[in-house]
């Protein structure tokens, strides 16, 4: 039985090895099979392309375009290649060292796929910020490749005004598997059998499941293409004829005819097209600056031809910002003003056809006209810093130190008022110090802001108090700071309130008030403010009272507590203000009288600001706000029948000092200034330690401090000034008791510096007593200006100087008098404004004081070396320069002899010699001689002069001689000429019927001349003007004889003619044409129309006729028909209608009217 199975199993085996390799066999046509169609498809792709094209070519009209690297990348992304199913990661790094804000970036896929919003399992964005190298890193990463991953991408990056980007590839390949090396090893089964069935015995069932699967050799046989010559297939089917499309395709192995006529309709797509209704279209794009005009021009074949303008698809009305003109060919759109809104697309629309261009409205950059100053300020201070630029609406960032200041943060407040931006802190404290800067995309201005320490003033310090038992004591101080707060202590140990202990606190008041006073409450006392290092100590005494049952007399004695605020003994010092309580305790038995005195003046009053307080053993002086007056020599005496005790007492009141004195600006700068001061009049009764310094802007309300420092000298140099702005400044004197009040405002003064020195300083001339220089303006001016230029010379050799004028010249040019003759002398000239004299201009070679001989020369203008025509009544005026070294002598004459000064007027100057005859006569013609002598040399130049008048009327015409219809004329050249030539004469004829009179000849030259065409049977008169060069002259000769044409015996007859019918339906000769007119200029439109009888005229706007509008006058002369439109205005425009009506017919023409707006006038590009 098991030999049997055996057996089975032995044929099956065998069985299944046979069948294997017939199924090979059977298999391999199918195999075959199968790669031709996997690589058909590659080669017809190769061949073909679909709708893509070779890397190496580019459809027409859209050319390959590179990024132009702006230096923003540190690192680029390159182009790679991803195999399917894998990760791949991008990576761009921007360098963001020069950049205000953190730059965008954008990751996109072909031209304007924005990746931004895929953002998913797929595509992961990743960013990083090295603080170090100011370098942001930005990863794009897609997640298992696909096949339509494949493509071009770009990664751009922005920030304000730069832009950088970057192209790159990415290509998808299939994950490269490997072959397996035996065949049969490729056979795999997948189908496994059905369950139930037994397993063969053994368990090793597994390696014969299922059914066997070729699948695999099928698909990664690798084929191999004939490399054959690449051959431009498109450029062959772009110049072939449609006809032969299918025979190329056959021949170059295109199958997919359909795709291949897309991508050759796709190809002419981008053949340029000639234009038929533009001649020249409008460029790409324009550029243009925010508040400029700019104007839009098209060329377009028709000139007759409407066009319409839009903007953004919409279309533009003609308004005073948009103007439109008509020129010819020429289409114009103007737009005036531009702003931001401007920025869009334009189209020009003529009939179907369109041209399109963009306008890019840039913007002038923000300059900061008012910079930031540097703050010194104190704690809790508040600080404003303030700028102002040059538009309204800026944006401005503002910085501390590097690090821009946002609305988040609360504890600076950003502030705008149209062209002034303010940056408040409401506080200052010691972490605002720092260098603050603010930006525009224009400018920045910076600034630095220094935080001392607020120092805490005393006002009112604590007083040694001597109470009894069961009595209050209360301490009280007052100090500078109402916020500050602090502790009192008792010998050390911190005072705790309790019912009978009280510590308040009102404004700049701490009080200690301590009812029921007992003897335990005696000691030294302290206040002590928190946060400064300061304290203020008094000593409270607590007095006891005793009681003598013995009865004694004792003499009375005064003991005075020389400690608290005795400076030595018997001498107390009281700041003025302070209260002074002086306990002095008396014993003495009987209980002794007590006498106070100042100087010899006894003070006896119980009440009042000074007053005496005596009780049985104390005697208490008090003065309640101590002031100068109070200051002196105090006696106490205290007497009683034991005897008498006496002491003085010395009160010195300290104050703060007066004010310093007549504070004025002695020097300034560019950018410094000299101030000085006398110290104030009082001291205070303390020395003075010190001043302290402000200034502010004129017309500014806040003061900056100078100093915190004391500065001890009454002189001081103010910095960091801005030059061309007026301050003011103040100054305050410090003692040991604290700051007084502030001096008066100094004079406005102006930080300026001196202008640098003169130019091109020369010698213009040189007398025997003068010499006369000029020179350039300074190169720098500086805020000050320039008020005038001072003047000095010396001697060659000596240094000193001497100043030539007493008050500064404003001309570039100066003449130096009074100088000593055939000296070498320098000079040197100094350019003043209120800062004071510039560097000099100093000549460097010395002028010799001596006259130069020039011979005389007369410089006769070009229009006097011809003859001088006038007419009669017109002034002459003659102009001629000379020149000569010394002044030469000037002398005119008439036909060699000496001018009448009452005819004619001569005036000479320096330079030049004026003859000037008011109203001229014939008289004043003639050769009139200028002579110009120095010493023995002289110089002549002569000018003729001629007057001339019109002429006389000619003499003695006559009719010499009459034929047919004609007459010859004769007469003589008049008497008169006029002073000039007779250029020729004018003939007029007059039939004694209308006597009229008509001009035959002008300008005829000779004497004499013949009249032809005169009328048969008429009788004639001849009249002649003489003419010259002032025209015709005002009275004519009359012909003494008249010419008579005789009538002959000819008989007309004229021929008969059939009268005409002239009916006739209207019909319009002259059309109405369009026009285009301003608006508020009267316009007119006008035609001409015939007919017969004489038609009606019906005019229409719009087809509705025009009634009696007063605004429209209708005018009919002849035929010609006129319309006229008093001051049109856009309403006016539309369609008129000019109809003609008579019993035979009617006829009609019409015309556009365009009414728009008067162009503003706009300033020329600069």
């Amino acid at each position: 039985m098991v030999h049997n199975v055996y057996d089975a199993r032995l044929y099956k085996q065998c069985y299944e090895n046979i069948f294997i390799k017939l199924s090979v066999l059977a298999v391999l046509p199918i195999i075959l099979l199968s790669l031709l169609t996997e690589v058909a498809p590659a080669i017809q792709e190769q061949s073909e392309g679909t709708d893509e094209l070779p890397e190496d070519e580019v459809v027409p009209g859209e050319e390959r375009q590179t990024s132009e690297i702006t230096g923003l990348f540190v690192e680029r992304p390159e182009s790679a290649v991803a195999f399917k199913g894998k990760d791949i990661t991008f990576v761009a790094k921007v360098d963001s060292t020069g950049m205000l804000r953190k730059p965008n970036i954008k990751w996109l896929k072909g031209k304007w796929m924005d990746l931004g919003s895929k953002a998913g399992k797929h595509l992961q964005f990743k960013e990083t910020y090295d603080r170090n190298s100011k370098v942001y890193t930005y990863e794009m990463s897609i997640i298992k490749v696909v096949d339509s991953d494949a493509g071009g991408y770009r990664c751009e990056v922005t920030s304000k005004d730069k832009c950088d980007s970057w192209t790159f590839d990415v290509t998808v390949e299939a994950a490269e598997e490997t072959q397996p090396t035996n065949i049969l090893e490729a056979f795999k089964r997948t189908k496994p059998k059905k369950e139930g069935k037994p397993k063969p015995e053994g368990g090793e069932a597994g390696e014969d499941e299922g059914d066997l699967d070729f699948s695999v050799l099928l698909k990664k046989r690798e084929v191999k293409v004939e490399e054959k010559e690449e051959v431009d297939v498109w450029a062959i089917l772009a110049a072939a004829k449609p006809c032969d499309y299918e025979k190329i395709a056959f021949e170059y192995g295109i199958t997919d005819l359909r795709g291949m006529l897309k991508r050759l309709k796709k190809m002419k797509k981008f053949e340029p097209k000639k234009s038929d209704a533009f001649l020249k279209k409008l460029d790409d794009l324009y550029s243009v600056e925010k508040g400029k005009r700019i104007q839009l021009c098209v060329e377009v074949a028709d000139p007759n031809a409407q066009v319409k303008w839009l903007k953004n698809g919409q279309e533009i009305k003609p308004s005073a910002k948009y103007v439109f003109e008509s020129v010819g060919n020429l289409r114009k759109l103007t737009i005036n003003k531009c702003n931001l809104s401007d920025d869009a697309a334009y189209e020009c629309v003529v009939g179907e056809e369109k041209c399109f261009t963009e306008i890019f409205v840039k913007e002038p950059p923000v300059t900061i006209t008012k910079p930031l100053d540097d703050m010194h300020v104190v704690v809790g201070d508040k600080v404003e810093f303030e700028i102002e630029v040059s538009e309204e609406g800026a944006n401005v960032i503002w910085m501390k130190d590097g690090v821009e200041i946002t609305r988040d943060l609360t504890r600076y407040r950003i502030k705008k008022d149209g062209k002034t931006h303010m940056l408040v802190i409401n506080e200052a404290t010691k972490d605002d110090i720092g260098l603050f800067s603010v930006f525009t995309n224009g400018g920045h201005s910076e600034s630095d802001l220094e935080v001392e320490d607020k120092e805490l003033e005393v006002l009112q310090s604590i007083a040694d108090l001597t109470v009894k038992a069961a009595e209050q004591a209360m301490f009280k101080c007052e100090v500078s700071d109402e916020k500050v707060t602090g502790k009192w202590f008792k010998d050390g140990v911190e005072v705790i309130a309790s019912n009978r202990i009280k510590m308040t606190h009102t404004g700049r008041i701490h009080k200690l008030t301590i009812d029921d006073v007992k003897p335990e409450d005696a000691g030294d006392y302290t206040f002590v403010p928190d946060g400064y290092a300061l304290s203020l100590s008094a000593k409270l005494n607590f007095l006891e009272i005793k009681i003598d049952y013995v009865p004694r007399q004792e003499p009375p004695k005064i003991h005075l507590d020389t400690t608290g605020s005795m400076v030595n003994k018997n001498t107390i010092i009281v700041v003025a203000g302070n209260k002074l309580r002086l306990d002095v305790e008396i014993t003495g038995d009987p209980a002794p009288t007590v006498s106070w005195k100042k100087g010899d003046k006894e003070i006896t009053e119980a009440e009042g600001r000074v007053r005496v307080e005596t009780r049985k053993t104390l005697s208490s002086f008090v003065i309640e706000g101590a002031e100068r007056s109070d200051e002196g020599r105090y006696t106490i005496t205290v007497i009683n029948p034991a005897g008498e005790d006496k002491a003085e007492l010395t009160v010195k009141i300290v104050d703060v000092p007066d004010p310093p004195e007549h504070v004025k600006c002695t020097g300034v700068g560019e950018d410094t200034a000299t101030i000085i001061w006398e110290a104030p009049k009082f001291d205070g009764g303390a020395p003075i330690k010190g001043y302290l310094m402000e200034r502010k802007k004129k017309g500014s309300q806040r003061w900056t401090k100078l100093n915190f420092d004391i500065h001890e000298s009454t002189t001081y140099e103010a910095k960091k000034m801005i030059e061309g702005t007026l301050y003011e400044m103040r100054v305050f004197a410090v003692n040991g008791i604290g700051i007084s009040q502030p001096s008066a405002t100094s004079k406005p003064f102006m930080p300026i510096a001196p202008t640098s020195e003169p130019t091109r300083l020369l010698v213009e001339d040189v007398t025997d007593t003068t010499c006369a220089l000029k020179w350039r303006p300074p190169e720098r001016l500086g805020a000050g200006g320039i008020d005038g230029y001072i003047i000095e010379w010396c001697k060659e050799g000596e240094t000193e100087w001497v100043q030539a004028n007493e008050q500064p010249v404003e001309k570039n040019s100066y003449r130096v008098r009074n100088l000593p003759v055939g000296e070498k002398l320098l000079f040197r000239v100094f350019a003043v404004n209120i800062a004071g004299r510039s560097p000099p201009a100093t000549l460097q070679q010395a002028v010799t004081i001596r006259e130069i001989m020039e011979h005389p020369k007369i410089r006769l203008p070009r229009q006097l070396r011809t003859k001088f025509i006038r007419r009669v009544g017109e002034k002459v005026n003659l102009v001629i320069p000379f020149q000569g070294k010394p002044r030469p002598s000037v002398s005119w004459s008439k036909d060699g002899q000496p001018l009448d000064p009452k005819v004619v007027n001569v005036r000479t100057s320096e330079v030049d010699t004026i003859l000037f005859i008011r109203s001229s006569e014939r008289e004043h013609s003639g050769k009139y001689t200028l002579t110009v002598q120095i010493e023995n040399m002289e110089d002549k130049a002569t000018v003729e002069i001629q007057i001339v008048d019109k002429p006389g009327p000619p003499m003695a015409v006559t009719v010499t001689d009459v034929w047919g219809f004609n007459a010859a004329l004769e007469w003589q050249p008049p008497k008169d000429t006029g002073n000039c030539e007779i250029l020729g004469y004018t003939i007029q004829k007059a039939d004694l019927k209308t006597k009229e009179w008509f001009t035959v000849y002008e300008h005829n030259r000779r004497p004499s001349c013949t009249v032809s065409d005169l009328v048969m049977g008429n009788e004639y008169n001849f009249r002649i003007f003489s003419e010259n060069l002032c025209g015709l002259s005002d009275e004519a000769a009359v012909s003494k004889n008249k010419a008579v044409i005789a009538k002959t015996g000819l008989i007309q007859k004229p021929p008969s003619y059939k009268e005409m019918d002239m009916s006739r339906s209207p019909k319009f000769i002259t059309p109405l044409v369009d026009r285009c007119v301003i608006a508020g200029y009267s316009a007119a439109i006008s035609c001409a129309v015939r007919g017969f009888p004489k038609p009606k005229i019906v005019w229409m706007k719009n087809k509705m006729i025009i009634g009696e509008d007063p605004k429209f006058i209708m005018q009919n002369n002849q035929g010609v028909l006129t319309l006229n439109i008093r001051k049109p205005s856009l309403f006016d425009g539309g369609k008129y209608t000019c109809k003609a009506i008579n019993d035979l017919g009617e006829d009609e023409v019409e015309c556009k009217l365009e009414v728009r707006v008067a162009t503003e006038k706009v300033e020329e590009r600069k």
